[in-house]
C-alpha cells in the first residue's frame, strides 16, 4: 500500500482500536451496569461503551482535527477534510455486559463517502482484522480469504436479532424457514465479528436486518477485501433493511431466499 493518506488512516485506526480494546478488556469493572437503553429496555449502553468512544474520538481528533465522526454513542461532526470516521466502540455490548468474549471495537474511515479503511479489534480473541480498499484483508499479518463456496445446504450462516420484540419475532420466523436449507445457523451477538468470520473462512455467510453504519462499515470492507460478496436486497448495497455477506456461490441463493422470506421488513 503506497497511498500516504490510506497508510495514515490505517495506522491511526489500528492504534485507536488497540487502545480502546485494551481499555475495554482491562478496565471492565466487576459491577458493570447498564448506563442507558436505546431501542428497547434490553438494547443497552454501558459506561464502557461511552468511555471507549471518547477515547477513540479524542485520539483521532488529536491527529486529524478536520475529520468528521459518526459514532454509535453520539459522536457526530461533519468535518472539512472529506474523511469521516465511523465508529462502534463496543460491538456486542450485551455479550460484554454478561462477560461473554464475543465483542469488538470497529473503526472505519470513509473518504468522500466510500469506506477505504476498516479495523475490527477483537481483544478476547487476541485478533485484529484490517483492510484497505483494494489492498486485501488481514488478521494481523495473515492474509484473509473467505471459504470456497459449498452448496447452500452445506453452508454455515450467522445472523443477529433485533432488540425490539416484535421485530425479533419476525426474524425468528425467517431463521426457522432458513434452517432446513442450510448446514446450520449461528448467532454470535456481534455483527463486526460475524463479518470478519466470513472473511476468515469461519462462516460461509452472514445476514442481518437492522444494522447501522457503525455496525457495518469496517466489517463489510474486510469481508469484501477477503473475497466475499456483500449487499442488501437484490441489486442494493448493505443497509438497515438488510445486510448480507457470503462466499461467491452462497451469496446469491442466500440473498434470494432472504428476499422471498421477507427478511428485509419487520
Amino acid at each position: 500500500m503506497t497511498d500516504p493518506l490510506l497508510n495514515e488512516l490505517l495506522s491511526l485506526a489500528l492504534a485507536a482500536a488497540h487502545r480502546a480494546g485494551a481499555l475495554l478488556r482491562d478496565g471492565r469493572p466487576d459491577d458493570l451496569a447498564v448506563a442507558a437503553t436505546k431501542s428497547s429496555p434490553i438494547d443497552v449502553v454501558t459506561e464502557m461503551d461511552i468511555a471507549a468512544e471518547k477515547l477513540i474520538t479524542v485520539y483521532l481528533a488529536e491527529h486529524r482535527p478536520d475529520d468528521g465522526f459518526l459514532g454509535e454513542e453520539g459522536a457526530s461532526t461533519e468535518g472539512t477534510s472529506g474523511v469521516r470516521w465511523v465508529i462502534d466502540p463496543l460491538d456486542g455490548t450485551v455479550n460484554y455486559l454478561y462477560g461473554l468474549p464475543t465483542w469488538a471495537v470497529s473503526i472505519a474511515a470513509e473518504k468522500d463517502g466510500e469506506t477505504v479503511v476498516g479495523v475490527v479489534e477483537a481483544p478476547m480473541r487476541r485478533e485484529t482484522y484490517h483492510a484497505v480498499a483494494g489492498g486485501g484483508a488481514f488478521a494481523g499479518e495473515k492474509p484473509l480469504r473467505c471459504r470456497p463456496a459449498p452448496p447452500l445446504d452445506q453452508a454455515l450462516v450467522s445472523t443477529g436479532f433485533n432488540y425490539v420484540a416484535s421485530v425479533r419475532s419476525h426474524q425468528a420466523d425467517v431463521a426457522q424457514r432458513l434452517i432446513p436449507r442450510l448446514r446450520d445457523i449461528r448467532r454470535s451477538g456481534s455483527a463486526a465479528v460475524d463479518l470478519c468470520d466470513v472473511a476468515a473462512g469461519r462462516l460461509d455467510g452472514y445476514y442481518e436486518r437492522g444494522l447501522n453504519p457503525w455496525d457495518l462499515a469496517a466489517g463489510d470492507l474486510i469481508a469484501r477485501e477477503a473475497g466475499a460478496l456483500t449487499g442488501g436486497r437484490p441489486g442494493e448495497r448493505p443497509s438497515y433493511e438488510l445486510a448480507v455477506a457470503a462466499s461467491d456461490g452462497v451469496f446469491e441463493p442466500l440473498q434470494t431466499l432472504l428476499e422471498d422470506f421477507g427478511a428485509w421488513h419487520d
